[in-house]
């Protein structure tokens, strides 16, 4: 049987969906963690996003906004603020995956732009895009890196964003794998969505320390 490889960047649902049994579901109960009971934040953090967010629309005003200057402008504050950059947790860029059906009939390759893990636990799988991509470009590029989370018992969370929408993900790798979608945020819209978007990262940090806590000795 031939193994055919493909790049996660050309990989699309369809594909996801034949190939691997991935499917959405859309019960809100699957991915509550978005959406419920996330951290408050303090006056000082919401101070610090408006100027994050003042930063980026100024940023826009130019063109040519590549990745880097999302990471830069954008993701790097937010994973500070989040505590996603301290112990026990710890970042790597550019991390080469991939991840084979059980068919063995395809293997998607491929590169995450960022991953926050905790030794082989993975905590959250960032893919940026340059600003003038839609952040749904990105998404069954990411979902393939999901699929490769070496801890399958354990939920892996995505978050795919261009600077100015930003969208989470949960994966289950279940018989089939399952997942589900946040409602896209966006520095547009009134008011700061970098505040949800914190709150939410905040709760993914918390529901990872403590996963960790209640892994057998």
């Amino acid at each position: 049987m031939t193994n055919n490889i493909i790049y996660a960047k050309d990989i699309t649902l369809y594909d996801l969906e034949k190939k691997f049994h991935l499917h959405l579901n859309e019960d809100e109960r699957f991915f509550h963690e978005w959406q419920t009971d996330s951290p408050a934040l303090t006056a000082e953090e919401k101070i610090f996003l408006d100027l994050v967010r003042a930063g980026y629309m100024n940023l826009i005003k130019y063109p040519g906004m590549l990745e880097n200057a999302v990471q830069l402008t954008v993701l790097s504050p937010l994973l500070h603020l989040a505590n996603l950059l301290l112990a026990p947790f710890h970042i790597k860029t550019e991390t080469s995956v991939r991840v084979t059906n059980t068919d063995e009939d395809i293997t998607v390759e491929g590169r995450i732009d960022i991953l926050i893990l905790e030794q082989s636990f993975w905590v959250l799988v960032i893919e940026s895009k340059r600003a003038e991509l839609s952040v749904r470009a990105g998404l069954a590029q990411i979902l393939a890196y999901m699929l490769a989370s070496p801890l399958p018992g354990k939920p892996c969370y995505g978050l795919i964003t261009n600077g100015g929408s930003y969208v989470f993900l949960k994966l289950l790798i279940t018989e089939p794998p399952e997942y589900g979608v946040s409602r896209v945020f966006d520095l547009m819209n009134p008011g700061n969505d970098l505040y949800h978007v914190l709150a939410i990262l905040k709760k993914i940090r918390l529901l990872a320390l403590n996963s960790l806590r209640t892994e057998p000795a």
